[in-house]
């Protein structure tokens, strides 16, 4: 049996990505060859996986401490290594385009929300982000305000206009228009 054909057998039995890579690697594989048949049971595109596996193989991967494998895979999941992408749909796409922009006037982000996005992007939680977006404040000295709360003012009335939004957009929505109008 190949490593994907495990992987996917071992996911399908309910085990999450995380252990379903420490079981792999407890077999004796090689930790960059455990992750990349997880990815591919998950079918994230060989590309993709490739661009991911590549910017963690050094501090994960290359050298693994000796039963390691599930916080080596717990670690991976964190990272958004295993997140599925999702296609988003053209109002999807301007509503990331939106966030990019906000994310450009906020005028500097931690490291942790940045990746928090970047992974909700990828796997199309929508939502999540723009509750992130919503929360946080444009910095006084390098923030763009007024830019900031219009982006994401545009973006809420696009995700409100989807079927069933979740009822905190339109209060996250409410929000920032308030700070849309007291930062003109």
């Amino acid at each position: 049996m190949n490593l994907a054909t495990l992987a996917r057998h071992t996911l399908s039995r309910g085990a999450t990505p995380a252990a379903t890579y420490a079981l792999i690697a407890r077999l004796g594989h090689q930790p960059l060859l455990c992750a990349r048949a997880v990815c591919l049971a998950l079918d994230i595109p060989r590309a993709e996986t490739t661009r991911r596996l590549g910017d963690c193989y050094d501090a994960l991967l290359a050298d693994p401490r000796p039963d390691s494998e599930t916080d080596t895979g717990e670690l991976l999941e964190a990272l958004g290594v295993f997140d599925i992408p999702k296609t988003l749909n053209p109002t999807e796409l301007a509503v990331v385009d939106l966030f990019q922009t906000a994310i450009d006037a906020i005028g500097g982000i931690r490291p942790g929300h940045q990746h928090g996005l970047s992974r909700w992007f990828t796997t199309g939680n929508l939502t999540a982000a723009y509750l992130s977006l919503a929360a946080a404040q444009p910095l006084p000295r390098t923030g763009d305000p007024a830019r900031y709360w219009t982006a994401l003012v545009a973006a809420g009335e696009l995700l409100t206009t989807t079927p069933n939004p979740d009822t905190r957009l339109k209060y996250a929505l409410t929000h920032c228009r308030t700070q849309a109008a007291s930062h003109p």
